[in-house]
């Protein structure tokens, strides 16, 4: 690479970075300025010690139990998450190394789904909850949270399970292991990339979902952050709490964050080496 390029490449990459994370900041500053601060004209961009509070965040939790929403989110993702990978990897190493009547069609049944946009399942599901009764349960978002990750979940197990060579596998059933031993033991050790990966995906999406949690969720207690951070509403109908908005936003993106942050080597991993061969 010449010595001209490199400049203009530098410039490139702080213009995307600075896209990216300016509005992140924005937001960030934002939960953290006084009132006046943020209703000031022309904006404050950069506040100083005077006009930064923590009443934006202590507000948030006495005014509403902000600690059950983060825990119904929290819930819900994690165990949604779980599921997906503990009934994704079997199917997926059955399709990766078995061979079933009919595993083309099945593939591609997988992927069409993988493709179809959730949202067009919302009428149908709603019905099915009120027939089951599941309105302000648990379950009437775990089902569908993993059912919709499911596919993704198989196809990017699937791809690793294809790298993997066939000799580890007749080894040990040599050394007496049986199928599910093998892949609990051996397999998914080496798969790690592609379980942290697609754990991650199911999690997001299950933590940041919204229209399934609006609408099969109504009792207080049993909300999820993205719908108590819509709800949060001000002293009057003409008032908009934009601090304590970005408070909730905040707190409900940083788990987020921190869980890319931790994970980001085997994220990256994963998405490389099952886009390799699939």
């Amino acid at each position: 690479m010449t010595q001209a390029k490199r400049p203009g490449l530098a410039i490139a990459a702080i213009a995307v970075i600075s896209f990216s994370l300016l509005p992140i900041l924005w937001q960030l500053f934002t939960s953290f300025k006084t009132n006046d601060a943020i209703t000031t004209i022309p904006s404050v961009y950069f506040p100083n010690l005077q006009q930064l509070t923590l009443s934006q965040y202590t507000s948030l939790f006495e005014q509403q139990p902000f600690l059950r929403y983060i825990f119904n989110s929290a819930f819900v993702a994690i165990v949604s998450t779980l599921l997906c990978l503990a009934i994704g990897t079997p199917a997926a190493y059955a399709l990766a190394r078995l061979k079933l009547p009919g595993e083309n069609l099945m593939l591609a049944l997988v992927t069409l789904v993988t493709l179809f946009p959730y949202i067009l399942l919302f009428l149908g599901l709603l019905e099915l909850v009120r027939f089951a009764g599941l309105g302000n349960n648990y379950l009437a978002l775990l089902v569908p949270y993993t059912a919709i990750n499911l596919p993704l979940t198989i196809l990017v197990m699937r791809s690793f399970f294809q790298q993997l060579p066939r000799d580890l596998e007749d080894s040990a059933r040599v050394d007496g292991y049986d199928t599910g031993q093998m892949l609990v033991q051996i397999l998914l050790p080496m798969t790690a990339p592609a379980l942290v990966t697609t754990g991650i995906l199911a999690f997001i999406f299950a933590w940041n979902e919204f229209i399934f949690a609006l609408s099969f969720i109504s009792e207080e207690s049993m909300k999820t952050i993205p719908i108590a951070a819509a709800q949060i509403g001000g002293a009057s109908t003409y008032e908009i709490p934009y601090g304590t908005i970005a408070a909730a936003t905040t707190i409900g993106t940083l788990p987020l964050v921190v869980l890319v942050l931790a994970f980001q080597r085997k994220i990256v991993q994963g998405l490389t080496a099952g886009a390799v061969k699939g």
